[in-house]
């Protein structure tokens, strides 16, 4: 499988190329027994409330959303704990690279493409996660959300990575482990390639993974020389 024509390879950052896990991963010690549970919560909590303000227009920054998510997760386990909340959020700056990213935007540099993060994360905490996990000198580019003031699946969101590249939809291959992601980045016109870690089935949304695979290294297979 192949993708001709593309002029850059553009990648979701939570979930993608960072673990979102591995803030609480690391603390489980001290967390307890629900430390895995937790670490659901809050991932789930986190994506809801973006959804959330984005429908009720009463947007956060993407640090205050996952701030309030922690809380919900920790108070949900009836933690009462504000050194441990500051403690992971300050984890979350520090999430660990997928052990294949770095390996990976390696390649499609050497390739010539552009490699650039569309996110919805505010743009210092994505700008400090990028750098403390070692990305950010094989990205061109890391783009937040903040520019639009709306949360992806957003057609807007989306639209800032064609502005950016200046080319049409479908001369980016999006990257994204998230399923609702895949099927929003598709439904704007992206080609997309789903990430599928956990070999779940996709979601039954408008838009479609035109590519799966179940790591970041199997995008070799979609290389192709820029001419």
């Amino acid at each position: 499988m192949t993708a001709p024509n593309i002029k850059a390879f553009v990648f979701d950052a939570y979930g993608t190329l960072l673990d979102v896990h591995s803030a609480v991963r690391n603390m489980s010690d001290e967390i307890g027994p629900d430390a895995q549970n937790i670490s659901e919560i809050w991932r789930t909590k986190q994506l809801e409330y973006s959804w959330l303000r984005s429908m009720m227009q009463a947007h956060s920054d993407f640090w205050q959303v996952t701030s309030d998510a922690l809380t919900y997760a920790m108070k949900y386990h009836g933690i009462e704990n504000r050194k441990l909340h500051d403690k992971l959020m300050n984890m979350y700056l520090n999430l660990t690279s997928y052990k294949d990213a770095v390996t990976t935007l390696k390649e499609i540099k050497n390739h010539k493409y552009s490699t650039i993060v569309l996110s919805n994360g505010s743009q210092g905490m994505l700008n400090k996660s990028i750098e403390n996990a070692g990305l950010h000198p094989l990205l061109d580019k890391a783009i937040s959300i903040d520019e639009v003031g709306v949360y992806k699946p957003s057609p807007k969101v989306y639209e800032l990575g064609t502005d950016y590249v200046q080319c049409k939809p479908e001369e980016i291959l999006f990257v994204s482990a998230n399923a609702w992601d895949v099927a929003g980045a598709n439904h704007f016109g992206y080609r997309v390639a789903w990430i599928n870690r956990f070999k779940r089935p996709p979601e039954i949304l408008p838009g479609k993974p035109e590519f799966i695979i179940e790591s970041l290294s199997e995008l070799e297979q979609l290389y192709q020389s820029k001419k």
